[in-house]
């Protein structure tokens, strides 16, 4: 089992990272929540969720150690796989998610791409009660970015990386950014994500 990577971060995109530690380039799946935390840093320490599988090893990486333990806590769930935790974590900050399981609003977490309604009830369920447990070291903070369509750009190809058409994910951040031009990466993925 892998404890955490540390490395040049040799590429970040939002749905990923490439570390390199020891000479060897480690693709690494992320949230949004990881990608505003480690964007702009030349080295990195992600700890690391290792799954395996007949076809394929995947990696799971966090800035903290409190949001893989969401991410655990999330993959725990019957019918909750790696990517659809990854994308509600995306979708909502830690405390969002908090929030959401706290007042038992299955409405709101099904609008994350790919969960049903029944999926969002059984989060729920299985979750209210642990999430108190759960520390709430994870930072909510964004960084700021400058060039608009440099920003508008980097938000669509995230989209399009999680399953988005790429013509679906342009008309909602339009709107976004038409209505707040000042937008950071970060903050327009989520909203997009949560009309898309």
């Amino acid at each position: 089992m892998y404890e955490y990577i540390t490395g040049t971060l040799a590429e970040v995109a939002p749905a990923y990272a490439i570390v390199e530690a020891g000479g060897v380039g480690y693709f690494i799946n992320i949230s949004l929540q990881t990608y505003s935390e480690i964007e702009h840093c030349q080295s990195v320490k992600l700890y690391i969720h290792h799954i395996v599988r007949e076809d394929a090893q995947t990696f799971y990486g966090f800035a903290s150690k409190a949001e893989r333990e969401l991410f655990r806590l999330l993959i725990g769930v019957s019918g909750v796989g790696g990517n659809t935790a990854r994308m509600i974590q995306s979708t909502y900050s830690p405390s969002e998610l908090r929030n959401i399981i706290g007042t038992g609003n299955a409405v709101l977490l099904k609008n994350v791409k790919g969960l049903g309604l029944k999926t969002a009830q059984k989060i729920i369920v299985d979750l209210s009660g642990k999430m108190l447990d759960l520390k709430s070291d994870i930072s909510d903070k964004l960084t700021p970015n400058t060039a608009n369509n440099e920003v508008f750009n980097e938000a669509v190809s995230a989209l399009v990386m999680l399953g988005f058409q790429k013509s679906a994910s342009e008309k909602v951040l339009k709107k976004f950014f038409q209505e707040n031009p000042d937008l950071r990466v970060e903050e327009a993925i989520r909203l997009a994500l949560k009309h898309l």
